[in-house]
């Protein structure tokens, strides 16, 4: 097996890169990190000292790719599958690119802050950072709410900023749910909950939903086989 994901089946950017090799059933093989495990830990330390998941190593190239936006395109680049997930259009490829930041910058963000929020203890709570970081998703959402005009985020084809969008507005839809009116967001939001990528990614992480601090908000319809 020469591609290696070294990642954690919670966490919300090892979804977006486990989405991507999903749509192309790209063989690889999986190493849970466990940053509480001290052993577990320093081996994904000397991998990739930054210490931010995922990674991927490819063993046939001798590279180590940390970043999810380069690995998905790594992946294009040198394990190419039916489905790419990067038009080859210039322009396309830019509006694609730019809604992958838009997900990982102002959905995904905002709504790790909310979740840490609830992780603080009661002196260490941060108001204003919450307030701002629901502030920014309601911002997003409307903004989501504009461009959702076909079946995903830039057209027709599933691409990479959709592989960002699943796991980001599937965890912000439990800390911040969107405005009822926002019809548009919800339905891709569903589009993209019904993808065999997005519901086998959910399925992996269902076992460790205890861990996820708003377990009690989770839809019951992500907690069943």
């Amino acid at each position: 097996m020469s591609l290696h994901l070294y990642s954690h089946p919670l966490a919300s950017f090892c979804h977006k890169v486990l989405i991507a090799l999903y749509e192309n059933d790209t063989p690889f093989q999986a190493h849970l990190v466990d940053l509480g495990n001290p052993d577990s830990k320093a081996d994904f330390l000397d991998l990739w000292p930054v210490g931010k998941m995922p990674v991927l190593r490819d063993e046939a190239r001798g590279r180590t790719v940390p970043e999810t936006s380069i690995i998905v395109e790594y992946l294009q680049q040198h394990y190419p599958g039916p489905r790419a997930l990067l038009p080859a259009d210039a322009d396309a490829r830019l509006e694609v690119r730019l809604w992958d930041r838009f997900f990982d910058l102002y959905v995904q963000t905002p709504m790790q802050r909310l979740v840490a929020e609830e992780m603080r203890g009661v002196d260490e709570k941060d108001p204003r950072g919450a307030a701002d970081a629901r502030a920014t998703l309601a911002v997003a959402y409307a903004m989501i709410e504009r461009q959702a005009e076909r079946d995903w985020i830039c057209g027709d084809a599933f691409t990479l900023a959709d592989c960002a969008a699943a796991p980001a507005l599937f965890y912000a839809a439990i800390v911040a749910p969107s405005a009822p009116e926002q019809t548009r967001l919800r339905d891709y939001y569903d589009r993209l909950m019904d993808r065999a990528s997005v519901r086998r990614t959910l399925a992996e992480a269902r076992p460790y939903f205890p861990l996820f601090p708003l377990r009690d908000r989770i839809p019951a319809r992500f907690l069943e086989d």
